[in-house]
C-alpha cells in the first residue's frame, strides 16, 4: 500500500507551529506542503511563520503555499485583537526567528491541492487547521478532486461543547462559513475534530520544560513559543490548567483516528453564524461522509504526542 503524503493547511499560530512538528514527526504519513491561510494571523505572516519553523526543523525541502487572504465572501481580513492576545502579534508567542531562507512558492495553494488530489488521489490527507477558504477553492476550480482526496481531517466546529467565538461557533469555522459548508457537503471522507475533543488535550509548563531539558535550540524555540500560549490561556481565563492541542490534535487523527471516538453524522454549515449541526437533507442518507471526533483517549494522545515532538525537537 502506497505510503500516505500529507497537505496542512495553516494560519500559522501557536498550535499551528506544533502541527507541523507533528507532521513531520508521524511516521505514518509524509508531509508534502503547507498551504498558508489567514485567521491567527495574516497570510503572508502565516506563510512566513511556516517557512521559519521548517528551517528550524531542518525541513527545508517541504514547500509552502499562499493561500487566500480573506474569505470567499470578503474582500479583505484583519486579525481579531483575541488573536493576537492568544498567539502574539507574529503569531508564534512574539519568539523572533530569523528570516527564511527561501520564499513561498509561485503557485497557488489552491493550484497546489488540485495537482496533490490527482498525483496521490485516495492516499491523500489534507489537514485545515484554520479557515477552509483554500480548500472550498480548490474543490470549486477541480470538483473532479472531490472524489480523489482520500481525508480530509479538519481542526474546527463544535458540535457537543459551545462554540469559543458565540455560543454555538468555533473561530476556523466562523472565519468562512460559506466556504466550510461547502467542504462539509461535498467531501468524500471528512473527520471534524472541533472543540468537543481538543480542549480535553491540555499541554502545561511540565511538558514545555521537557522540551528545554532537551538542549536544543528547537526544544528552547517552541517551550518558548508553546508557554505563551500557556500564559495567555491563564491570563485570559480561557483554561488555568493548560492550552488545548487544538490543530496538532487534527494531525494525529488524521493518521490515526483511533484516538478518537468518531460520530458519523452528515453535517452542515450555518451561512448565518458558522454553526456546524447535522444536515437535515442528509440525514437520511445511508452513507455517512462526514464523522465528528466526541471523545478522545487524552493520555494515549498526549504520550504520543510527546513522543513525537522530544524527538523531533532534541
Amino acid at each position: 500500500m502506497a505510503r500516505k503524503k500529507m497537505i496542512l493547511d495553516l494560519d500559522t499560530g501557536v498550535d499551528d507551529a506544533l502541527a507541523i512538528a507533528y507532521a513531520l514527526a508521524t511516521p505514518d504519513a509524509d508531509l508534502i506542503g503547507i498551504a498558508a491561510s489567514y485567521g491567527n494571523t495574516l497570510v503572508d505572516t502565516a506563510a512566513e511563520n511556516s517557512l521559519k519553523l521548517l528551517e528550524l526543523l531542518g525541513a527545508t525541502d517541504v514547500p509552502v503555499y499562499r493561500g487566500f487572504s480573506h474569505s470567499s465572501t470578503t474582500d479583505d481580513f484583519e486579525t481579531m485583537d483575541i488573536s493576537m492576545d492568544i498567539h502574539g502579534k507574529n503569531g508564534i508567542g512574539n519568539v523572533e526567528l530569523a528570516a527564511a531562507a527561501r520564499p513561498v512558492e509561485s503557485t497557488p495553494a489552491a493550484d497546489f491541492m488540485i495537482e496533490a488530489a490527482h498525483t496521490y488521489q485516495d492516499n491523500l490527507i489534507i489537514v485545515p487547521t484554520g479557515p477552509l477558504t483554500n480548500l472550498a477553492a480548490a474543490m470549486q476550480k477541480d470538483p473532479e478532486i472531490v472524489d480523489l482526496i482520500g481525508n480530509i481531517t479538519l481542526m474546527g466546529g463544535a458540535l457537543t461543547v459551545p462554540g469559543n467565538v458565540t455560543p454555538y461557533t468555533e473561530a476556523n469555522i466562523n472565519q468562512d462559513p460559506e466556504a466550510a459548508d461547502y467542504v462539509y457537503k461535498h467531501a468524500k471522507h471528512l473527520v471534524m475534530v472541533g472543540l468537543d475533543v481538543t480542549m480535553q488535550t491540555l499541554l502545561t509548563k511540565k511538558e514545555t520544560q521537557e522540551w528545554r531539558d532537551l538542549g536544543t535550540e528547537k526544544g528552547r524555540v517552541f517551550a518558548d513559543i508553546f508557554d505563551y500560549y500557556i500564559e495567555a490561556y491563564d491570563r485570559l481565563d480561557i483554561d488555568k490548567r493548560g492550552a488545548a492541542l487544538h490543530d496538532p490534535l487534527a494531525v494525529g487523527v488524521a493518521v490515526d483516528p483511533k484516538l478518537v471516538t468518531l460520530l458519523p453524522i452528515n453535517m452542515m454549515v450555518t451561512h448565518e453564524d458558522g454553526r456546524t449541526i447535522g444536515d437535515p437533507e442528509r440525514a437520511l442518507d445511508p452513507v455517512k461522509t462526514d464523522f465528528a471526533a466526541v471523545e478522545v483517549d487524552t493520555a494515549d494522545y498526549l504520550d504520543r504526542f510527546m513522543n513525537y515532538t522530544n524527538q523531533i525537537l532534541g
